[in-house]
């Protein structure tokens, strides 16, 4: 059986782009040797291919691990979690939540970058939100509430802590997802 974090093709599509969106933002702090930088770059381009339906889920699970690896090769957390939001936007095509996981990883990048400056991070959440067509935001109200599955992206894993699981619960209770609630 599927997780519920699936979704169906369609709604992994719709919502690839507005992923593929979140970790370009942060793509200049990723600061990896140039093989591994095209790497997390490719991942986003491959993101918004499977959005527009240039590829196949099928071929974009195939290599989805690849910016993981890259991220490992960062000199900075910052660069390390810029990549990552590529890597999270990258598994889209195998689990929608992982959307979520770009956005968060992204606001994180954001956030390692601009030590001590909150605004830098609340400003990156706004833009997040303020750039999710109403498509988007019906794909995000489709998924459970961070915490509320145990399997897939949105269990009890790493994007439930920290800043991860912050930004998450933030973007969930903005667009109505299952019972989010800000804490």
């Amino acid at each position: 059986m599927a997780s519920i974090q699936t979704l169906s093709d369609a709604d992994r599509r719709t919502i690839a782009r507005w992923a593929a969106a979140c970790a370009e933002r942060v793509l200049p702090l990723v600061d990896v040797e140039p093989a591994a930088l095209d790497q997390v770059h490719d991942a986003v381009t491959r993101t918004r291919a499977y959005s527009a339906g240039e590829s196949t889920a099928a071929e974009e699970i195939a290599q989805r691990m690849i910016a993981v690896k890259a991220a490992s090769r960062a000199s900075t957390p910052a660069g390390a979690a810029a990549a990552r939001s590529a890597a999270q936007a990258s598994g889209v095509a195998h689990l929608a939540a992982h959307a979520l996981g770009a956005a968060a990883y992204a606001v994180k990048a954001v956030s390692l970058a601009h030590p001590g400056s909150p605004e830098a991070e609340q400003a990156e959440i706004r833009w997040q939100l303020e750039h999710l067509t109403a498509d988007e935001r019906a794909v995000l109200r489709r998924l459970p509430a961070l915490g509320a599955d145990s399997s897939g992206p949105l269990g009890p894993g790493l994007l439930a802590r920290g800043i991860l699981g912050d930004v998450i619960r933030r973007i969930q209770a903005e667009v109505g997802s299952g019972d989010a609630v800000v804490e």
